[in-house]
């Protein structure tokens, strides 16, 4: 405890520029990254829950203790294979039994969260180094329970490889680009249900539950494809290539979904009989802890209902089992945080009924047992149940919205508390058994502190301090990041942080860069450590400030969920709000003030501008959506529902509605291949720009993605940027 209140006063002592310092420079942030934070990853807690595995070198997988922090083992050293075929890999799984590893090589990515690469597995029984697959490059390669199978996908099917005799069980054969998949998800649902791997073993190895996505009749985006640093073409071409996908918008055809069993003894797969409807999705299987059932969740396309069904795995015939409603939409968060515990008495759900998001638990007939957290508050995430002490850890923002604390509660509710204990931003990651757990904390004045805490919250040791880093910043002036708020002239309350220049004089007046991000249930005001772009600007002379709207995250349903039907609406009268606030302060030059953003951001720059006029002096807009109705459809029709039910909701708060409203200067900016937000919203925005005789600044990134990053890319674009807004605030 003295090492952690040490640093807090160590760092609180950095907040005050000396004139002896050094500036930041863009090559600090963007290409040096000088001041990162470090933090501790790549820990994998073994079965025991004493010990923990950290991949090293890149060929070495090292067994460390908990308690002690010693090396216990090399478990696996590619150094001491004589003839290896690889000579390194990124990533490793353990079977159950941790006899087996599963090494990831020549991994190459797809989309946000996808993959291909090459496996192997080291049997360290044997000590024998084994390829997967010489058939090509797989995809989410896993073990069954047993540790004798591994299944993975490969060009859209599923198969199933024999560990014991190496032979390879083709579980499906329909699979074909842009038509049909199997056992991995199709882009909108990779992007926003948030998983790469669509298919689970049963706990007994005994069947492999899928998902099968048929997405034929799912409308396909193309995106042109040119030399630039990330295309696949050799050389300057007199055509650009080419990449097509399916991408569904709003209102438009999604892929048709089916879940299917395997039986691995008869080789037999049958589907699981879920109803005739298919205008819907399935976000999730998980096997219940017998594998007596599947649990398959079945979302209606509206995302106001979610019904739990268990299935058959031998007939494929199913039941309800639990339903979840909300009168606007099911939060995603439910879908990870249900839990069936151990010995399938009981499950966990996370629901907003009382106006907040909350854990509530139910016994295995579906009805609720008792509401496990409860008060003015979110619990923002769902950690686990140590079935031996019989306690639930999750984490809040109890204390603050712009806060997150761990806390505990057990299983019969007599027992509750909290396990962080320094104020600020506390995430937890527990080892396997809930024996131990690593805190990932941070405020404003405290850059990331890593320590080790037994499961009552003592405790054990710091494992990184970023001393280092703390070292740097003494060389440079920094201002600090401060937190405020205020209150609209609708009476509403917001947070926002705010960044004053370096040797800030409150008699001066000062330009205003806003920077938001305002998309539903974000965050951008918490109470966290960062020095970034923004001090840079802070340096040059600007006021920083950033302001959370209505719609963003831990203050409660009703707040997060007001934009339900116009987004936009809310989020954007509350930056003018916020614009309009700072202009009363007396250091700010009203007439001097910008407001950017990124994606979610930039529809909002765009739309604050449009709205606010001259409150804006400029803004800058980075690959915004333009028009909801070019957006994907779970998303979009989530918070919006599709077009034909709320057409008014989507043109009203559209941007191409009212481009004549901007009257500061704008910097339009995209990448060409943005598979996310498609550079269709820029193209579009632009010509309506035109038409409305708007003076525009734009960039177009060739062949980047929504990332906007690659080789000299992030260097460039924040030196543009930078510059836009010298020239037109200062």
């Amino acid at each position: 405890m003295y090492k952690i209140i040490y640093l807090l006063i160590l760092i609180a002592g950095l907040s005050y520029p000396a004139l002896s310092q050094k500036p930041i420079t863009l090559e600090d942030i963007q290409v040096n990254h000088t001041f990162k934070q470090k933090s501790v990853s790549g820990l994998y807690s073994m079965k025991d829950g004493a010990h923990y595995t950290t991949l090293e070198e890149g060929s070495k997988i090292v067994k460390y203790s908990y308690q002690k922090g010693e090396k216990v083992a090399i478990l696996f050293d590619l150094a001491t294979l004589k003839d290896a075929p690889i000579s390194a890999f990124s990533s490793y799984e353990f079977s159950d039994d941790e006899t087996k590893i599963l090494l990831t090589t020549a991994r190459e990515k797809i989309y946000r969260h996808s993959f291909t690469a090459e496996y192997y597995i080291w049997n360290s029984v044997t000590n024998e180094l084994s390829q997967l697959s010489a058939k090509g490059k797989q995809q989410v390669a896993t073990f069954s329970p047993d540790g004798e199978r591994v299944a993975f996908v490969r060009e859209n099917n599923l198969f199933v490889k024999s560990l014991k005799f190496g032979t390879e069980n083709q579980v499906t054969t329909d699979g074909k680009f842009n038509e049909i998949i199997n056992g991995i998800p199709d882009w909108v649902y990779e992007e926003e249900f948030g998983f790469n791997k669509a298919f689970a073993w049963s706990p007994d190895s005994k069947f492999l539950a899928f998902i099968r996505f048929d997405e034929r009749e799912v409308p396909e985006m193309s995106i042109p494809m040119y030399k630039g640093l990330s295309s696949e073409l050799d050389e300057y071409s007199l055509y650009p290539g080419e990449y097509v996908y399916k991408y569904p918008k709003a209102g438009e055809n999604n892929s048709i979904v089916s879940v299917h069993v395997h039986d691995l003894k008869s080789k037999t797969t049958l589907q699981a009989d879920l109803g005739k409807e298919t205008d819907q999705y399935i976000p999730r299987i998980k096997w219940m802890a017998d594998a007596a059932d599947l649990a398959v969740m079945r979302l209606n396309r509206r995302q106001n209902q979610l019904d739990v069904f268990l299935v058959n795995p031998n007939t494929g015939d199913s039941r309800l089992f639990y339903t979840e409603k909300n009168k606007r939409y099911v939060a995603e968060e439910f879908l990870d945080d249900f839990t069936i515990l151990p010995g399938n008495d009981y499950f966990v759900v996370n629901s907003e009924r009382s106006g907040y998001a909350h854990l509530y638990l139910y016994n295995r007939q579906g009805y609720e047992v008792r509401q496990l957290t409860n008060g003015d508050f979110d619990v923002t995430k769902f950690y686990g149940f140590d079935p031996k002490k019989k306690i639930f850890y999750y984490q809040a923002a109890a204390e603050s919205p712009t806060r997150r604390e761990v806390y505990f509660v057990s299983l019969d509710g007599k027992k509750k508390g909290k396990l962080s204990s320094q104020p600020g931003t506390n995430d937890a990651e527990f080892s396997a058994g809930f024996q131990y757990f690593i805190n990932r904390f941070s405020n404003l004045a405290t850059p990331k502190l890593t320590s080790l805490h037994s499961n009552d919250g003592k405790l054990i040791r710091v494992l990184q301090d970023n001393k280092p880093l703390i070292e740097t910043l003494k060389q440079y002036a920094i201002s600090p990041k401060e937190l405020f708020q205020f209150k609209t002239s609708e009476g509403v309350e917001l947070n926002g942080w705010m960044i004053k220049p370096l040797n800030f004089d409150p008699s001066q007046k000062y330009p205003v860069v806003m920077t938001q991000y305002s998309g539903p249930n974000s965050q951008e005001v918490t109470d966290e450590f960062s020095v970034d772009w923004y001090n840079y600007l802070a340096q040059e002379g600007f006021v920083v400030a950033c302001v959370d709207p209505r719609g963003t995250a831990a203050r409660g349903e009703d707040f997060r969920k007001v934009t339900y039907m116009q987004l936009g609406k809310y989020e954007s009268d509350d930056q003018i709000e916020a614009a309009k606030y700072l202009g009363t302060l007396p250091f700010v030059d009203k007439t001097n003030i910008a407001i950017w953003g990124w994606s979610y951001g930039g529809f909002m720059t765009l739309l604050s501008m449009e709205k606010g006029g001259d409150v804006f002096k400029a803004g800058i807009s980075v690959a915004p959506v333009t028009n909801f109705k070019f957006y994907d459809s779970v998303y979009t029709e989530r918070f919006m529902r599709s077009p034909k039910e709320n057409e008014d909701g989507y043109n009203d708060n559209s941007p191409l509605s009212n481009p004549a409203g901007i009257a500061g200067r704008l910097l339009l900016i995209h990448g060409s291949a943005d598979d996310n937000v498609h550079v269709q919203n820029s193209m579009e925005f632009s010509e309506a720009l035109v038409q409305a005789g708007v003076q525009f600044d734009m960039a177009i990134y060739t062949n980047r993605k929504h990332g906007i990053s690659g080789g000299n890319t992030r260097l460039h674009l924040y030196r543009k940027m930078t510059d836009f807004l010298k020239a037109n605030l200062k």
